[in-house]
């Protein structure tokens, strides 16, 4: 099966200004309408396996699936974006989780909320990927870095609406009405899409297949290069905050309150708040400098660790809001992958290449965090988990380091030669 891939060239992409404000600045709203989306069962566990009659097990799986769609999606995702343009691609992600939501509220079983998170994650694949293409498309590749950060960024508030007022929604209205309301704001927000986010398309020029595609992207250096540093960069951070495992780990693991934790994480978003813009800002200005940048966040993130895991008693509280910073950088410097493919790929295979690199940490991620909790299993024997249970299981990272930064350190060698024989 072949499809048919547009190729555009530099004289067709329209001048930077304030259309390209406005899409990227409508993209971001889809951005944060899509996060809100994703975690809108964050706040309402219970309210979910009470509606359901599920069980804990159960109402993890609808995150699962949810996330394995998103993951599996991204490579089909960034092939549409290259055949129809980021607008087409990002209305339809966002009618997709407005239909989602619509299911989910009327859902008379929880096979049919199952049914809906699927959908849910089948619409959400759609909509990063979408704005990365917007910013890469129209913006000058020295405000791309500081754009992209600022993108994934503001997308974090998204979280913070579905964890209070989305859910004080809920509460007060109840169940349905509520997710009917969200489904109709996400609704509304693919209407402002269309007519915002347009993409200049120019005759179709080529048709190849989605392997050679896939391959093509591959084969530029700068694209393995880019894989590797997302595959590095995301999982430690992914597994600590933004996932699964930070929580228990500092209260079962490092002994510490709930508040303290809370007060750990809190950090950790902050910390990642300041971290985005700078380190954009950074590999905008010193491309040459994104490796080794990569290279020592990841050092830190390692050190940090070390740190913490020496303390067979727990760690000193100041060692672990140095944890905390050191995770959140993972973000940022995950996010210098993309500046890294855009530089490397010509635009017409701009978002086959992004979606190659955005399931690298994705994947990366998931490894971890099944890692860590099938250590956890083996060590706990139905009993619960131990800090001596945490501090060997937290160790299965080692590995993912070191593998990843020997595929980062191969992959630059490559660019560099690709560099000097260009």
């Amino acid at each position: 099966m072949t499809a048919a891939i547009p190729v555009v060239p530099r004289s067709s992409v329209p001048p930077f200004g304030f259309g390209a404000v406005a899409a990227w600045t409508v993209g971001i709203v889809a951005y944060v309408v899509s996060i809100v989306n994703r975690t809108s069962l964050s706040a309402l566990g219970i309210e979910t396996a009470d509606r359901f009659a599920i069980t804990a097990a159960t109402l993890s799986l609808l995150a699962v699936v949810q996330l394995g769609v998103y993951g599996a999606l991204q490579l089909p995702v960034g092939l549409l974006l290259d055949r129809f343009g980021a607008g087409t691609v990002l209305t339809a992600g966002m009618a997709v989780m407005a239909a989602a939501q619509v299911l989910l509220a009327v859902a008379p079983d929880v096979g049919v909320a199952i049914a809906a998170r699927l959908l849910m994650g089948a619409g959400e694949a759609a909509i990063f990927p979408g704005v990365l293409r917007v910013i890469g498309m129209r913006f000058p590749r020295r405000l791309a870095p500081t754009a992209v950060q600022v993108t994934g960024l503001l997308g974090q508030f998204g979280q913070i609406i579905s964890v209070v007022p989305f859910a004080a929604l809920v509460g007060f209205s109840g169940w349905t009405a509520a997710f009917l309301s969200l489904g109709g704001l996400t609704a509304l927000t693919a209407v402002l899409v269309a007519v915002a986010v347009r993409e200049r398309r120019p005759a179709v020029v080529e048709r190849t297949s989605v392997v050679r595609a896939v391959r093509e992207a591959w084969r530029s250096p700068g694209t393995r290069l880019a894989f590797w540093v997302h595959f590095v960069t995301s999982f430690s951070g992914n597994a600590f905050g933004a996932i699964l495992w930070g929580f228990p780990f500092l209260t079962a693991g490092q002994g510490v309150d709930a508040g303290t934790a809370g007060a750990l994480f809190s950090v950790y978003v902050v910390g990642g708040i300041v971290l985005g813009p700078l380190v954009g800002a950074a590999s905008g200005r010193f491309p040459h400098a994104r490796t080794p940048l990569v290279v020592g966040v990841v050092g830190v993130q390692a050190a940090s660790w070390a740190s913490v895991l020496a303390f067979p008693a727990g760690a000193p509280l100041a060692l672990l809001v140095v944890l905390a910073l050191a995770m959140c950088a993972g973000g940022p410097a995950s996010m210098v992958a993309f500046d890294i493919v855009r530089d490397h790929n010509p635009r017409e295979r701009l978002s086959t290449a992004s979606g190659v690199v955005n399931g690298a940490g994705f994947s990366s991620s998931i490894l971890v965090i099944l890692a860590i909790g099938a250590a956890l299993t083996l060590q706990a024997g139905g009993a619960e988990y131990s800090p001596a249970a945490f501090r060997l299981a937290e160790l299965v990272q080692v590995p993912f380091w070191v593998v990843g930064l020997l595929l980062v350190w191969r992959a630059q060698r490559a660019v560099s030669r690709a560099s000097r024989a260009g």
